[in-house]
């Protein structure tokens, strides 16, 4: 009986395991005809990436999609805004990973068509300071990060390398997965795919345990938590390990203009491919009938019926605000009910005078600042929004390329996460408009974060603002819809992870989900693999 439940355990494992390559000459192929402009193959609802990466899977394949956006930018958290002075402020992207062909770092994973985003790498991957410790960690050199590891922590050399051996074991037994399909020998399972094996019931925390006992070195290791949202405690292991070590060793790269050139390059490819993206174009409404989608209703009046739904929203938003089927959506509410909502972001958004970043001589592009190497207390405080304890996220991204900010200027980004909960008292007011009690508070929150970079980074920075903007968790509902203003969708725990995370087909036939809601998770790269999990499964239910 243990082996049967092991068994279908391991096989739902691999359809949760991320898409590395799709066999686009195995999927159904259309020609887009003109025809009415309510009527479409697939409809997506929100323009985030993993709506984006979606629809553009299916204009592809010939196929009529449909993007609909509330907001008038594309991209969801991958969008820009302007402000005077000429400054352009980056929502969220701070590094990514990106496809290389011919020496050139110009492709998004999954559409090499895509080619006109110049892509530049972080020569540091990124800084980390600690109370004792100040890493720099090298761009594409595992072997260089290992070295500098075990020169600090000498005791710990030999757990350091198995700790880097189960992190790259662990992706090459998700690429020989792939290979193999999804039909592997199941009875050779355990030593064929023996990282697999052993870290899928095991929180990051876990795995480092096994290994490196010093918790200095495991903080410092552990320094990304915050990309994922969770400590190293409650963090699935293979959320952590496997971006990581990509991350690691494949480098960290940022888009020339910004992370809305990303959402720009899968709009033009969605419409040169006979697709659209309607912009101010809230959906109200998901239609149904007979316990299947039929289409969406938007906030004007429109209703478009498509042959599939997809909902790149918020699951909460989705099923308990989009669609009235209380009957079919009993048992999945109620599993929805269990999950925990990640953490959200408190963000100020700097446009500075002067070039203080040379006149300062800091040469880093991403720094993360801490107070502790304790990630476990870290996350208590970003639970509580308790900026006088929290550490921070700081990008100067001047020192990326030329002309990032107007001449003389500097862009400059602080960043930490926190939970929902403090700002909720603000909620209603909020939403009426009364702002003045919140305002206040982050004003204040603000203040303080600024005082600590100055102090420890930027001496001169509260003197050189000429713009700044904050946004808050209240910010992040207000413009993306996520409740309680998540940025990383569920909490990708170890009972919220492969094989466990929320698929992508619905109780409502003909609904899917594509996103951070879904598999496999949040992050930039993560969705992109989404919205193109989601269209192969689509894809497969209409060959069979």
């Amino acid at each position: 009986m243990k082996t049967m439940v092991r068994r279908d355990f391991v096989k739902s494992l691999l359809a949760g395991i991320p898409m590395l390559s799709l066999d686009w000459g195995s999927f159904p192929r259309r020609t887009v005809t003109a025809g009415p402009d309510t009527t479409w193959d697939a409809i997506i609802i929100g323009s985030g990436l993993g709506g984006l990466s979606a629809a553009a899977a299916f204009a592809r394949q010939g196929f009529k999609a449909l993007v609909l956006e509330q907001h008038t930018s594309p991209g969801g958290y991958a969008t820009t805004f302007k402000r005077p002075g000429g400054f352009v402020f980056d929502v969220s992207l701070h590094s990514t990973t990106v496809g290389e062909r011919d020496g050139l770092f110009n492709l998004i994973p999954g559409f090499p068509e895509i080619k006109d985003i110049d892509f530049v790498p972080h020569r540091t991957l990124y800084r980390v300071i600690f109370p004792e410790d100040d890493i720099r960690v090298p761009a594409k050199d595992v072997p260089g990060y290992i070295k500098l590891l075990a020169d600090r922590f000498p005791a710990e050399k030999e757990g350091i390398a198995g700790l880097f051996e189960d992190m790259r074991g662990l992706a090459a037994d998700v690429a020989k997965l792939s290979q193999a399909q999804g039909q592997p020998d199941m009875s050779k399972f355990p030593t064929t795919y023996p990282y697999v094996f052993k870290s899928f019931t095991r929180t990051w925390g876990g795995l480092m345990d096994a290994r490196i006992k010093d918790p200095k070195l495991k903080a410092i290791v552990s320094s990304l938590w915050g990309y994922y949202g969770l400590p190293p405690s409650k963090l699935a292991s293979i959320y952590y390990a496997l971006p990581t070590i990509g991350y690691l060793e494949q480098g960290g790269y940022y888009p020339v203009g910004k992370s809305q050139k990303i959402s720009d390059a899968f709009v033009k490819f969605i419409r040169d491919k006979g697709g659209e993206v309607k912009l101010g174009a809230r959906v109200e409404k998901i239609l149904s009938q007979g316990g299947a989608a039929t289409g969406v209703k938007t906030k004007d009046g429109t209703e478009y019926s498509g042959r599939v739904v997809v909902s790149n929203a918020d699951a909460f938003g989705t099923f308990r605000v989009l669609l009235n089927e209380p009957d079919l959506l009993k048992d999945y509410l109620a599993r929805l009910d269990k999950f925990g909502v990640s953490l959200s972001s408190f963000q100020i958004f700097l446009g500075l005078k002067k070039d203080l970043v040379r006149e300062t001589g800091l040469k880093d592009t991403e720094i993360f600042y801490e107070t502790d190497y304790d990630p476990e207390a870290g996350y208590r405080v970003a639970l509580e929004a308790s900026v006088e304890r929290s550490g921070f996220g700081l990008t100067l991204y001047d020192n990326l390329y030329k002309g990032y900010s107007p001449e003389g200027k500097n862009t400059v980004s602080i960043i930490t996460l926190q939970g929902y909960e403090p700002w909720k008292k603000f909620e209603a007011d909020y939403f009426k408009g009364n702002k003045t009690a919140y305002k206040a508070e982050k004003e204040r929150q603000a203040r303080i974060l600024i005082e600590k970079a100055e102090k420890a980074l930027l001496p001169g920075l509260s003197k050189a603002i000429e713009v700044m903007e904050i946004g808050t968790p209240l910010t992040n509902v207000r413009y993306t819809g996520n409740h309680r203003g998540a940025i990383y969708g569920w909490d990708q725990t170890l009972d919220n992870s492969a094989p466990r995370r929320l698929a992508h087909a619905t109780p409502i036939k003909n609904l899917y989900l594509s996103g951070a809601w879904t598999s496999p998770g949040g992050g930039y790269s993560a969705v992109i693999s989404s919205g193109l999990e989601c269209f192969a499964e689509i894809m497969r239910s209409w060959k069979s």
